[in-house]
């Protein structure tokens, strides 16, 4: 059996084993709409909702373990779901959003990582996204450029913390949990 010394690096081991996963979060109508230049506020508003129903109740399993970071996972600055609701009020998107009524397990510290790798790296998608809004002048893309110039320094801080985690947690278990968020959040961005 493979020791932990033998596996490959989490961080090359996500981006090689969720690509596909990635790509079907990606494949949603609203970033196609992004693509074709056709994107509305009303898109916007609808995917913004989507997202505030996968990242607030990931945030708040994210602060019920809380204790099982240290203060360099520097939570309080990851945390992006009240910005969605600013960008929603923004929009004048007045309805209630919908929260996702199955979320992938997050109870874990390996599961919890896993999810982080996919919520912290769209943060960096998020930036490309911020940029198309602005040039269709659609308002309301506070959540997408939340970190603004920390955007980078943070996720290359998330990457060196999750390196050093993976060294003590089930490598396997962290990539399930990623690959779970991202088909959970392909399913829940593409309602039915």
């Amino acid at each position: 059996m493979p020791s932990p010394a033998d596996s490959p690096p989490i961080l090359p081991r996500l981006r090689l084993e969720t690509r596909p996963f990635h790509d079907a979060v990606e494949a949603n109508a609203f970033n196609q709409a992004l693509t074709a230049g056709t994107v509305t506020a009303a898109q916007t508003a609808q995917f913004q909702a989507r997202m505030y129903g996968f990242v607030q109740p990931y945030e708040a399993a994210l602060r019920r373990h809380a204790a099982d970071f240290g203060p360099g996972w520097q939570l309080a600055q990851r945390y992006r779901a009240p910005l969605i609701l600013e960008d929603l009020a923004r929009l004048g998107y007045l309805a209630e959003p919908p929260v996702c009524p199955a979320m992938p397990p997050l109870e874990t510290r390996a599961q919890l990582l896993g999810a982080m790798y996919v919520l912290e790296g769209s943060t960096l998608g998020g930036q490309v996204i911020a940029r198309q809004l602005a040039a269709a002048d659609i308002a309301g893309r506070r959540f997408f450029a939340g970190r603004a110039e920390r955007t980078g320094p943070l996720w290359k801080q998330f990457g060196q913390l999750l390196t050093e985690a993976a060294a003590s947690e089930d490598a396997d278990a962290i990539v399930a949990s990623a690959i779970l968020t991202f088909q959970t959040l392909a399913k829940w961005l593409t309602p039915q």
